[in-house]
């Protein structure tokens, strides 16, 4: 390809919202086929709704030139537990360490000046890659909720003080 991808804070624009939201529209359909549920929220969500996360939290992006490849969300509670969500890479880009450079640019920008006390996640318990990656960068399983017969979604965390920030994919 000839260039290499940056990652960056989500500039809080209509274009970079759009562009998220289509990314994230084409990453959970593996998700939605996995579970047999296309009604899921990633699916379903709003560009407004997009764009007012854009505004609330930290979401940061991993562009190839121009087009955004990639992108996690992030926020810090009152409680100092950081809460990681939809955390994307498009699929001819997955496999090469793109998430996990994702996770740590996230735990940084939200625990990197220590307002995080913890970090957490979640994801399907179907969702083997995810899990397998969240377990390599640290995470453990904290909870499981049981949805429906289909879903149970894992919730994972780690304490940011251990939150090694993993610098190899």
């Amino acid at each position: 390809m000839g260039m290499s991808v940056t990652i960056s804070e989500a500039a809080a624009d209509g274009r970079t919202a759009e562009q998220i939201l289509k990314l994230q529209y084409l990453c959970y359909q593996s998700e939605a086929e996995l579970y047999g549920d296309y009604s899921i929220e990633p699916l379903t969500q709003s560009l407004d709704s997009i764009r007012a996360e854009l505004e609330a939290g930290s979401v940061l992006v991993a562009r190839l030139g121009e087009e955004v490849v990639a992108s996690v969300r992030g926020t810090v509670d009152a409680e100092g537990t950081a809460r990681i969500g939809k955390l994307i890479v498009h699929p001819r880009m997955q496999r090469h360490g793109l998430g996990g450079r994702l996770l740590n640019a996230i735990e940084l920008r939200l625990g990197g000046d220590g307002s995080a006390k913890r970090f957490e996640l979640f994801s399907g318990h179907r969702s083997e890659s995810n899990l397998q990656l969240y377990r390599k960068h640290g995470y453990a399983p904290v909870s499981t909720r049981r949805v429906d017969d289909r879903l149970t979604v894992v919730t994972l965390s780690k304490d940011a003080a251990a939150g090694a920030y993993v610098t190899s994919a």
